[in-house]
């Protein structure tokens, strides 16, 4: 079984998100004899070729054609098998939507989505392959669960729970090869559970996914400047965990929501939507993508202009420190 050391979170911050859900895949199979994977002509971008080579007829490819990947993979479901299906994020969420929404969600079918390269870092092939929105869009699915891990380590986690986790899930990868680390040894991981990562008192930085690596960053470059910063991985976004969430709203003043999503219907909303009715509701400021189309370029570029760097945080956290 795959092990979270420091040594092992530099290899697999190397290999990046897609190439290191292959390597959990293939460490799953080796005692989940019930697995079968899915890919909808993506085993290559999917880092599913070596377990395609070791467990040829537990893989499937179903070609470029993302309702079909749904269709079939509820089908195998049905049978009893542990079913894990993958596709670019927009193609999995919206394309196949109505196929994720009756078959994974009315028929509540133990399917695990996993939307590859969401967030900006296709960077070049533009809004096309962009995911978004995909988190508003699955939020919405009715006894769907999502995660969104944030780092090569808990993408480990994330599979290995997904595995034993009975319902429909849709698994969110964002970053690419040589994203930052998070974790450096074993953790308890849970579905569901959100994890604090740093204590603060001034205000409490909430991100999941691709964000949480600057949002620490930004906290300590907050606290050169006086700014104390708590720090939470809320991994997943549906459903919240309610408890960490009430806690930190006794216990923080500002909440800043950090996401490579859009601003709408993505963690700062459901973080939003939560506390709506809540008798000590915090001020919240959520970060994200802006509500529109956005830019084409490199990944990094895209990061800094829409102010998801540690530096575009902890400028952000000042500012609404500052109001």
């Amino acid at each position: 079984m795959l092990e979270i050391t420091p040594s092992t979170a530099r290899q697999w911050s190397r290999i990046g998100s897609r190439g290191m859900y292959g390597q959990a895949i293939l460490d799953l199979a080796s005692d989940c004899e019930d697995l079968v994977v899915l890919s909808a002509d993506l085993g290559n971008s999917s880092g599913l070729d070596r377990f395609k080579n070791a467990y040829p007829d537990q893989f499937i490819n179903v070609g470029i054609a993302e309702q079909n990947l749904i269709g079939v993979a509820s089908g195998i479901a049905k049978e009893g098998f542990v079913v894990f299906a993958s596709s670019f994020a927009p193609f999995i969420t919206m394309r196949a939507s109505e196929q994720v929404r009756m078959n994974l969600g009315y028929m509540n079918l133990n399917v695990k989505a996993v939307g590859i390269g969401s967030g900006l870092v296709m960077g070049f092939l533009g809004n096309s392959h962009f995911g978004l929105e995909d988190v508003a869009v699955m939020r919405a699915i009715p006894g769907m669960t999502v995660v969104c891990p944030a780092d090569c380590g808990e993408i480990v986690k994330t599979v290995r729970a997904a595995a034993v986790f009975d319902g429909p899930m849709y698994i969110r990868l964002t970053g690419g090869p040589n994203s930052p680390v998070v974790y450096t040894e074993e953790y308890d991981f849970r579905i569901g559970k959100a994890i604090t990562l740093r204590h603060g008192t001034d205000v409490a930085i909430i991100a999941n996914g691709s964000m949480v690596a600057p949002s620490l960053e930004a906290a300590t470059q907050l606290q050169e400047s006086g700014v104390s910063a708590g720090v939470f991985n809320f991994h997943t976004v549906k459903p919240l965990d309610e408890d960490q969430l009430k806690a930190i709203c006794d216990s923080y003043d500002l909440i800043v929501t950090v996401e490579e999503h859009s601003i709408i219907g993505g963690l700062g909303a459901a973080v939003a939507q939560t506390t709506a009715s809540w008798a000590r509701r915090p001020r919240q400021v959520s970060l994200g993508l802006p509500d529109v189309w956005g830019k084409t370029g490199d990944y990094h570029f895209l990061l800094d202009r829409y102010g998801l760097t540690a530096a575009g945080i902890a400028k952000s956290v000042g500012l609404a420190l500052q109001k």
